[in-house]
């Protein structure tokens, strides 16, 4: 007997994209200045959670940018590492972060390295902590299209 929960089911979809939206929002805004690339990925972890709940681990991760947590995660530390090589070229010190702003013609946009730094922390939370809880939950699942049986009849 599958356990289906319809009504988690039907929300998870819009929800999900709420909840990728508000962690954006977190990464974009920061948690006591200048970024929050932590508490955002750890949201992000929440919506990827929410779909393995209401479909499967699989269906998850395969929501996931990259399509595997160890890619994501991967690019994430890239990015993060990459954000200091910059300052290199001005002679500064190793994740010296540099500010200048993007001239866009009728606006200027505030630049910098912290941005690339808090998102490679985001994305490298994000995959890590997602693949570490989409692997424990895919453990209650079986092969009946991705929802625990409980009896052991299907």
């Amino acid at each position: 007997m599958n356990k289906r929960v319809v009504i988690l089911e039907s929300i998870s979809v819009p929800l999900y994209w709420v909840i990728l939206a508000a962690s954006v929002w977190v990464l974009l805004r920061g948690h006591n200045e200048p970024g929050g690339g932590f508490i955002g990925g750890l949201v992000a972890v929440s919506a990827s959670i929410l779909w393995a709940f209401a479909r499967n681990s699989d269906a998850a991760t395969c929501r996931l940018p990259l399509q595997s947590p160890l890619r994501l995660a991967a690019v994430g530390i890239a990015l993060a590492s990459a954000s200091g090589i910059p300052a290199f070229w001005l002679g500064a010190p190793y994740l010296t972060h540099i500010w200048g702003v993007l001239p866009l013609g009728f606006t200027e946009v505030a630049v910098s390295t912290v941005m690339i730094f808090d998102l490679g922390v985001y994305l490298t939370v994000w995959g890590a902590l997602a693949g570490y809880a989409l692997a424990l939950l895919s453990f209650g699942e079986s092969d009946d299209g991705g929802h625990a049986t409980e009896g052991g009849d299907a």
